[in-house]
């Protein structure tokens, strides 16, 4: 990547800025003081772990999607608990790499419960074409960013199935519903979820095959083989998500079932009926 300026597995055609240097050198790494961390959610520990005397006291601004499925975590938290030292933060929002990395306009959020840093990383990481809105509500854009995972392989599977848009529209509003049920009960606040981390973030996934959940989803309507190296947050989330409800006494058929079709437990005619049959309640 280094000599090609480029990263040809995963962004072909992009050509690095010559502001960036590629290494494989952790403590070259470390020499600056804000780090993303663009690590897959169920990695992130290790990761941290792995590198946690260089990473002691730096910024740490975690830019995965997920819960962590042995924890129930975000990422925020993992960082605040694996590395006590750091300073965290979250990027997230409706985005895909290859959009940010093309110049097109994009909005995010960035989530920091320290006003100040967050102040601060707003006006670093923001670019001419990459605007950032900042929140202290760390809990409601750790889940907003997680949730609509889960709801994006639903709704590919419901498009892959030929359910049609009418179908994907029912699933991402009551899945919305469900999203602002569970992130309410960890302590989110209601508006985080109706920003760019929650309602912005879930109309993208659900409705673009660049999304790897909704992929994901489609490859389980169609019935065909998805490709087991291409990482979906969404099928270890809607895991952990379905533990926590249950555990709470939340009811999150949406989520069940997308944990259920992921696993293989359920076939996407089953979850079809599951989901038809539930008694008939006000909205």
């Amino acid at each position: 990547m280094q000599d090609s300026r480029e990263n040809a597995q995963r962004l072909p055609g992009v050509s690095l800025p010559d502001e960036v240097a590629v290494t494989s050198n952790i403590n070259q790494a470390v020499e600056a003081d804000v780090l993303l961390m663009a690590v897959p959610m169920q990695k992130l520990r290790d990761a941290l772990q792995e590198h946690a005397s260089a990473l002691a006291g730096k910024t740490l601004v975690a830019c995965c999607k997920g819960i962590e499925l042995s924890s129930g975590l975000g990422p925020i938290s993992v960082i605040q608990q694996t590395i006590p030292s750091a300073r965290p933060a979250l990027l997230t929002g409706p985005s895909f790499a290859d959009d940010i990395a093309r110049g097109l306009p994009t909005a995010l959020t960035l989530a920091c419960a320290d006003e100040a840093l967050g102040r601060k990383l707003q006006e670093e990481l923001t670019t001419a074409n990459l605007r950032l809105y900042r929140t202290s509500d760390v809990i409601g854009a750790e889940l907003g960013g997680a949730l609509k995972n889960v709801m994006a392989i639903g709704c590919g599977a419901a498009i892959g199935a030929g359910l049609g848009d009418s179908a994907r529209a029912a699933l991402m509003t009551r899945g919305f519903a469900e999203m602002q049920r569970f992130a309410l009960m960890r302590g989110a606040r209601p508006d985080t979820l109706m920003g760019l981390s929650g309602l912005g973030d879930l109309v993208l996934t659900c409705s673009s095959e660049l999304s790897r959940n909704y992929r994901f989803g489609l490859s389980l309507g169609r019935n065909i083989q998805f490709d087991s190296h291409t990482t979906v947050e969404g099928v270890a989330t809607a895991r952990a998500m379905t533990e926590i409800a249950t555990t709470e006494g939340l009811d999150m058929p949406i989520s069940t079932t997308v944990a259920d079709l992921s696993s293989g437990a359920y076939s996407v005619a089953q979850a079809i009926q599951t989901l038809l049959n539930r008694p008939l309640k006000e909205e």
